[in-house]
């Protein structure tokens, strides 16, 4: 497991980290050397295909001795200047290998485009219907609560008022007066009820 990580850390300091800076380096200088960055640029492209075969030469050869020790020698390999990797890996194998296929991968990466536009445009489009429904379902759900909102519960009835003279009735109580007057008038009489 020490072996492991340890040859993990110095893929990542070598592989990339050194590399990353010596690029760094190369394209802030008043003056790049253009040959330097096309030298790393290839250097990134052959890390790439490299990153993306990892999975499958994982699966298949990793069980091989020293399978993590031999991609870290390649990596250096690669960018050493003495050796000059880079040129020879990307001349010899990738650059060929891309040119022959170059028309086929640009249509199948326009394909892929085309269909990652045309699914993300359904999924949005779905998502936002989705969301209009449920926020119409909400709104529904809270209207229809504001306007059956509960009868408050009736109030027990007061006991009734004593009687009152007639005097007081006629002064307070327009209603009560004009009641009284009706009263009297039907019956003719002046005295009480």
């Amino acid at each position: 497991m020490l072996g492991y990580m340890l040859n993990r850390l110095l893929v990542l300091l070598l592989a990339y980290a050194y590399p990353a800076y010596e690029c760094f380096k190369n394209v802030e200088k008043n003056k790049p050397d253009l040959e330097q960055l096309r030298f790393w640029c290839q250097y990134w492209i052959l890390i790439a295909a490299m990153t993306v075969w990892d999975p499958f030469g994982d699966a298949l050869i990793s069980w091989l001795p020293m399978y993590s020790e031999a991609k870290l020698v390649f990596c250096i390999y690669l960018w050493y200047p003495k050796t000059k990797g880079t040129k020879y890996v990307y001349d010899t194998f990738l650059k060929p290998y891309i040119s022959k296929h170059e028309a086929e991968i640009d249509r199948t990466l326009s394909e892929l485009k085309t269909r990652a536009g045309d699914s993300a445009t359904l999924y949005i489009s779905r998502v936002i219907s989705y969301a209009q429904t449920r926020a119409f379902d909400i709104l529904q759900i809270i209207m229809s609560q504001s306007i059956q909102r509960p009868q408050p519960a009736p109030q027990p009835a007061a006991a009734p008022a004593p009687q009152e003279s007639h005097e007081s009735k006629a002064s307070g109580n327009t209603e009560d007066a004009f009641g009284a007057r009706n009263r009297l008038r039907k019956t003719g009489s002046t005295t009480g009820r």
